[in-house]
């Protein structure tokens, strides 16, 4: 946090001076950073107003690369909030500008965000060609970091289809990358992505072995929302061992760390499972008001992916 302080303290003194010299790219690009560094500390309204304040300056200045590039972030703060109809919105107007521009890494950005948004409403076909028009242009332009994400995107897409053996080759894929080009982060999506797919096929030990690498990871570079979702990962393995008060001990873990960086989807997604963990007690009445506090919040996000 004091990072993010020292970073926003530098932002808003440059912020102060553009707009006292009347340097408009200055001023939108600062106030871009901003967002960015509200972003990263889950301040996603905070990142929204930030963004909503540089995209006209871009606009007025006619600099439609700062414009498409206000329009992708202002798509991940929405998505980050679970807003994936206005976040697809933002996408596809970035995506527009970068394709008329020529900005090819920009356009492959987009393509990718518009997968996960996709697959986020479980619109699973639509997000496979996102993604693979992303992985395509990644290719292309030589940019290995982003070629490891939209791999590692289509490995949790099949994951949702069930086709377990083609996410593990993506999974190895983008793990393979991302160990390449030191992407700390992204190797432990992977590891977290592997886990599931073990998981799936009920090899839990395997699954718990794959979940632990991807939470040590989580930790070491302070990614919360991925260790939140390993947390609640070995909460259902452990669940699928019948051995509940590890997993409630997981899901709990998990829970208070959704609910203290605003990610209402890890929210509903703990929920859930402590909800799935009481009813295999037999307590059905906290099972049931566990269920019923997951989907109001899944109602309230537009959550349709169960």
């Amino acid at each position: 946090m004091a990072e993010y302080e020292q970073a926003v303290g530098l932002f808003e003194q440059s912020l102060a001076i553009s707009r006292e010299i009347g340097h408009r790219q200055g001023e939108a690009s600062s106030l871009n950073n901003l967002g960015y560094a509200s972003y990263g500390v889950a301040e996603y309204e905070r990142a929204i107003d930030f963004y909503q304040q540089s995209l006209p300056i871009f606009r007025e200045i006619g600099n439609r690369h700062g414009e498409a590039l206000s329009l992708n972030n202002l798509g991940n703060a929405s998505y980050s909030l679970a807003e994936y109809e206005r976040a697809i919105d933002f996408y596809q107007q970035s995506l527009a500008i970068s394709r008329e521009i020529g900005d090819r890494q920009e356009e492959a950005a987009s393509l990718n965000n518009l997968g996960n948004a996709y697959d986020s409403v479980a619109e699973y076909e639509r997000a496979i060609d996102f993604f693979e028009q992303s992985l395509a242009i990644f290719r292309e332009i030589g940019d290995r970091r982003e070629e490891g994400g939209s791999l590692n995107n289509l490995g949790n897409v099949y994951n949702s289809l069930a086709e377990y053996e083609r996410a593990i080759d993506f999974f190895e894929q983008s793990l393979a990358i991302s160990r390449e080009v030191g992407d700390r982060q992204r190797e432990a999506c992977s590891f977290n992505n592997l886990g599931n797919v073990y998981n799936s096929l009920a090899e839990y030990e395997r699954a718990i072995d794959f979940f632990e690498q991807s939470l040590a990871i989580s930790r070491e570079v302070g990614d919360r929302q991925v260790e939140a979702l390993s947390l609640n990962n070995l909460g259902n393995a452990y669940d699928s061992l019948a051995e509940y008060e590890r997993a409630f001990d997981f899901y709990q873990q998990s829970l208070a760390i959704s609910r203290e960086i605003s990610d209402r989807q890890g929210e509903a997604g703990s929920l859930n499972a402590l909800g799935n963990a009481y009813e295999s007690l037999a307590e059905y009445e906290r099972a049931v008001a566990l269920y019923e506090q997951s989907l109001a919040i899944a109602r309230e996000i537009g959550d349709r992916s169960g």
